[in-house]
């Protein structure tokens, strides 16, 4: 196992505290390993096995607990005099889990670990049972940080080599990162996880009758990440298929699908007017190899994905991210943490629209970080406080 110290140490700071860990994201994620990591350390310092209880439900062993009631006995016929560490993996097919954990922090000496990649573990869907009795912990694909961490230690690592173009074209699915796999095989391997979670997470909780229509929607929004968003440009393309939605259902399947944490929205921010704005955000996807899977490699959508990219690296970060509305001109994204701003402009390279992404930039009236993010490692330098920096040297550094 290749050790994630970011999210060990946003976890760790709370062993043996009085919080629930709800560690939560896309399948495949590294959830599971993330627990046994934290398990692992336990152990190293002295904790010993017959007080560690780990329970997998998505294990054919656990195959008949339905409830939070049948995962309450089960624990506790385990339990031992002394203090128990508890990690459930994949809880959210319990129904009314939160209430029966809550009985255990009370009844009973327990530190409780759990994952979940369902809206069930969302802060927004967790019952009163759990508030201000847990801490949740979003995990998400492979940075491009951990993407070069992974290499080095499956020893694949050659120094001096751009690792930029793989990561783009193989993704931040630690699976995939620890196997040598070639395209055909990632994009096979991506697309059965991409399946799985559409059949367990949405298709199977919602009964989703119209799977095909369903289907067309979730890629319509891998197709057209990082674009303005239109529930009107959904039914258009429907229509040229002959097959009609209405806005309700439209609207009802991207929520599924933020729910799996498939996609992510990005709304707009009127920077003048200092609001959110109701109407025309967009679509990231949590990884960029779930729209290759799709529909094959594409190096003509290369500007795209390399906003998808920088997206994902913000929420991996902790931001709370914008695209950003000056008058008639646009920000790529505004990421807001901790009362500080970044403002970023993405491009593939500065030759054809230098004036445009440094322009937009240099409008804004304010004492914040500026970048603009290039996929030319020639274009750097440094123009009236807008740093103009190449990409990958971006998501390398520790801060910005």
């Amino acid at each position: 196992m290749v050790k994630r110290e970011y999210y060990l140490n946003q976890i760790l700071p709370y062993v043996d505290k009085p919080f629930v860990k709800i560690l939560t994201g896309i399948r495949r994620s590294g959830k599971s390993t993330l627990l046994e990591m934290i398990k692992d350390n336990l152990i190293e310092k002295g904790i010993k096995k017959e007080n560690i209880i780990f329970i997998q439900l998505d294990s054919f062993a656990y195959e008949y607990l339905k409830s939070g009631k049948d995962l309450y006995e089960v624990i506790q016929s385990k339990l031992t005099k002394k203090r128990c560490y508890v990690f459930i993996d994949e809880i959210q097919e319990i129904d009314n889990w939160e209430k029966y954990i809550n009985y255990l922090m009370v009844d009973f000496d327990v530190d409780i670990y759990i994952t979940g990649s369902s809206s069930k573990l969302m802060p927004s869907e967790i019952s009163t049972d759990l508030t201000g009795r847990y801490i949740n912990i979003p995990v998400y694909p492979l940075s491009y940080k951990e993407f070069i961490e992974f290499k080095k230690a499956n020893n694949e690592f050659i120094e001096g080599k751009n690792y930029f173009q793989d990561y783009i074209m193989f993704g931040g699915y630690p699976a995939i990162s620890m196997g040598n796999y070639d395209i055909e095989q990632t994009y096979s391997i991506i697309k059965n996880f991409y399946n799985a979670t559409l059949q367990a997470d949405i298709i199977k909780r919602y009964h989703i009758r119209k799977i095909d229509l369903f289907e067309k929607v979730t890629k319509y929004l891998f197709e057209n990440a990082g674009k303005t968003f239109s529930s009107n440009s959904i039914i258009k393309y429907l229509k040229s298929d002959n097959r009609s939605l209405d806005y309700e259902t439209i609207y009802n399947y991207i929520n599924y699908l933020k729910e799996a944490y498939l996609i992510y929205p990005c709304p707009r921010y009127d920077i003048k007017g200092k609001e959110v704005l109701k109407t025309r955000e967009k679509y990231y996807i949590a990884d960029s190899t779930l729209k290759y899977a799709n529909f094959g490699y594409d190096g003509t959508s290369l500007a795209s994905i390399l906003e998808n990219i920088v997206f994902m690296e913000l929420k991996i970060r902790g931001y709370t991210i914008y695209t950003g509305k000056n008058d008639t001109k646009e920000i790529d994204f505004i990421g807001e943490k901790n009362d500080e701003k970044i403002f970023i402009q993405v491009c593939r390279n500065l030759s054809n629209n230098s004036s445009r992404e440094i322009e937009n930039l240099l409008n804004l009236k304010n004492h914040y970080h500026k970048y603009v993010l290039s996929n030319d490692p020639l274009d750097v330098g440094n123009v009236n406080g807008i740093k103009i920096l190449y990409l990958p040297d971006f998501l390398l550094k520790e801060e910005w």
